[in-house]
Formats: C-alpha cells, structure tokens, sequence
C-alpha cells in the first residue's frame, strides 16, 4: 500500500469501522434510492408538484422532534444494539411496502406513512453512527474516520438517485422496495459482526430530561461547540437550498436541455467527493480546523454568487464544482472540530443536536422558491452568496473562539 492510501484510508484498517463505514455506505444509498423511489411513486399516482415536495420535504422533519431525544439514547444505552433497533425498523418497514405495492394495495397515505416512519429511524440511526466512530478507531484516526464517513454519504448521494431510477424501471416499483429490504439486510449483518468496547453510562443514572438538559447546557456553554452549531445553520438557510433553483437555471437562465441539468446536478457532487478525498488525506495535519472551516464557508459564498452571474454551461459547471467542494469541505470540518471538543458521554447528545440543522433545510428550499418567484433566481441566488458572506463576518466577528481553534 502506497503512502497516500494509508494517508487518505487509514482509519479502515481498523475492522470495525470498515464495518461501520461499509454500512454506512449502504444505508445512505438506500435512503437516496427510497427518496427517488417515494418521489416518483407520488407523482405518478398524483400528478401533484405540492403533494411532491411535501413528501421530500416530509423526511426531514423528525429531526426537528426526534433527533434530540435519540442523541440520550445514545449516550444512555449500547450504541451498537440501538443501532441495531434502526437497523431492523427500516428494513422491515421497506418489505411491508414491498409487499403492500405486490398486492396492488398502495395508496398515497402508505407513502405518507412510510416516509415519516423511515425519517424517525433516521433521526435516531444518524447520530448513533456519529458517536460510535470514536468507539472503533484509534484517537490519532479520528479525523481520518470521520472525513471518510462524511464521504460515504456524499458518495452514495451521487450515485444513489440514478440507480433508483435504474432500479424502478428494471424491476418495478415493488421490487425496488424489495431491494432496498436486501441492503438493509446486509448493513444489518455488519452491524452485527461489529465488537464495540462495552461503555459504562453515567447518563444512565439520571432521568432522560435530565440528559437532555445537560447536552443543551453544554453546547450553550462552550463556546467552540456553540459557535459551530450557529454557524452551521448558515449553509442551510442560504446556501444548499440552491439546489432547488436548478431547473430554473437550466431552462430559464443557460438554456440548456434535460441533459445540461444533469450535469448541474452532479457538478457538486464531484466537487463533494474531491473535497473529502482531500479532508481524508490532509486530515491530520489540519492544525486550525476553525479557520479552515470559516474559510470554506466564505469562498462557499464567494463561488456560489459568481454562479449566479455566469451565463454559460461551462462556467456554471465550475462553480458548482467549487460550490460543492466548499460546501462538504464545511461541513466535514464542522463534524471533526465537534467530534475533538466533545466528551464521549456527551457525544450523542451534541452530535444530535447539531443534526437538527437538517430539519430547516425544507424552510431554505422554500424561502428560495418564494424568492425565485419574484425576483428571478439568478438574484435569489447572488443574494444567498452575499447573506452567506455577511453572516460569515458576523461569526468571524462575534464568535472569535472558532477561529482560534487547533488541533
């Protein structure tokens, strides 16, 4: 093995995070594969753009209620075997939708219902798989493990939607169901070949509202972990949500086909997947990860209003490239200076509540539309830039404990 394959994946010699990562790698794509699968049995059965973006909007809203309350569950209880829970829910609640859609029974409700059931799994399974990476590997590969599990996720975030549309249209709407049952049956069998060392939980003594109150009081608290929490929410509100915008980019603005969208679409994804290469390989040798991250918030702002400016298919693919690259570049940060300040037996609970900035990202999607609507998207879009630009001064102003934090 040469030197940048042990740099870039060192943590995955380490036998149970290969575990962890390889499930990881198939949970997400399943997840990706359902979103287009419920997507696009929505649309054919109703015809309904409304009912459509409810639905996608739908899985994202259990982080708001949930995620908190399965962030002491995993400061309470064994992580791996509430991991296993998850594990079972998903998996049997896609083959009873397999099974209902076999029988000729589905209707819009079931896909209604099976949404949120999965969006609550998820909101407990994310930050269980958080809080156990420093469980199965080394402190010095820390950083390493959880650049790589970053890019599982963003991997299977590129390739997960277009083997959905492969899937559906090879083996039917139920079979897709069926095959999303045999992933999860497969990450299941992983999490089960895993040896997590046995925790003892303080949590555990005190009452679940309790624990609950200590993780809030320590992320207001520390004013590392408190500034990445706030600062987080930024890209969510006023970055990502462009992606919404891109259809308009593509017909409206560069007047491009059906196959010029599909480049726009995976121009930030191939910036995602160099940017965690990049964190992985570089990952301990990052000695001012708040910086690091401030900055890719920035030239996040910087790329993303030169987007709206360009007029030209070429142009636009770079600047999506660089917008994607920054994106996951800031985010992948965010988790590693949170995974470094944070104590284990509080891990599940900040990592938790941190994921409840994807519970605002249905409220970015739709301030962006609203704005679309009324002032065009190419200004929507150079406005978000600017807004990340300015709240980006903001915290390197307010919160000057980010910017100073080492390794």
């Amino acid at each position: 093995m040469n030197s940048t394959s042990r740099s870039t994946f060192s943590s995955l010699r380490n036998r149970d995070f290969r575990y962890l990562w390889a499930g990881t790698c198939f949970l997400s794509g399943g997840l990706w594969i359902q979103q287009v699968t419920l997507g696009w049995a929505t649309y054919e059965m109703t015809g309904s753009s409304i009912l459509l973006g409810a639905i996608n909007g739908l899985r994202f809203v259990p982080f708001l209620i949930f995620s908190p309350l399965a962030g002491v569950a995993a400061d309470r209880t064994d992580r791996r075997r509430l991991m296993m829970t998850t594990q079972w829910c998903v998996l049997l609640t896609a083959l009873g939708m397999g099974v209902v859609v076999s029988l000729g029974l589905l209707e819009v409700w079931h896909l209604f219902a099976f949404t949120l059931v999965t969006g609550v799994v998820w909101s407990f399974s994310e930050p269980v798989r958080q809080a156990l990476i420093p469980d199965v590997v080394p402190r010095a590969e820390l950083m390493n493990a959880v650049a790589l599990n970053s890019a599982a996720f963003n991997f299977t975030k590129i390739i997960g939607p277009s083997v959905g549309g492969v899937l559906i249209v090879a083996f039917g709407l139920a079979g897709n169901f069926y095959i999303q049952s045999a992933t999860y049956l497969f990450v299941l069998w992983m999490i089960y070949q895993m040896h997590v060392p046995e925790r003892i939980s303080e949590a555990a003594r005190s009452s679940v509202l309790s624990n609950l109150r200590e993780g809030i009081r320590y992320v207001w608290a520390d004013p590392v972990v408190f500034a990445v929490m706030a600062t987080a929410m930024i890209p969510r509100l006023f970055a990502m949500p462009y992606q919404a915008l891109m259809p308009i980019f593509q017909k409206d603005v560069l007047q491009v086909g059906a196959d010029g969208l599909g480049l726009m679409m995976a121009a930030p994804g191939l910036g995602a997947m160099l940017a965690m290469l990049s964190v992985a390989h570089f990952a301990s040798r990052v000695s001012r990860p708040g910086l690091l991250m401030l900055s890719a918030l920035v030239l996040q702002g910087v790329f993303l209003a030169l987007f709206a400016l360009v007029r030209t298919l070429p142009l636009a693919l770079l600047t999506l490239v660089v917008v994607g690259g920054f994106q996951v570049l800031f985010m992948s940060v965010s988790n590693m200076v949170l995974h470094m300040t944070v104590p284990d037996q509080l891990r599940g609970r900040v990592m938790s509540i941190y994921m409840l900035d994807r519970g605002i990202t249905p409220a970015g999607a739709l301030l962006a539309g609203i704005s679309a609507h009324f002032v065009g998207a190419p200004y929507t879009v150079l406005g978000m830039g600017a807004l990340v630009l300015v709240l980006a001064a903001v915290v390197i102003l307010f919160l000057p404990s980010l910017r100073k934090v080492r390794a």
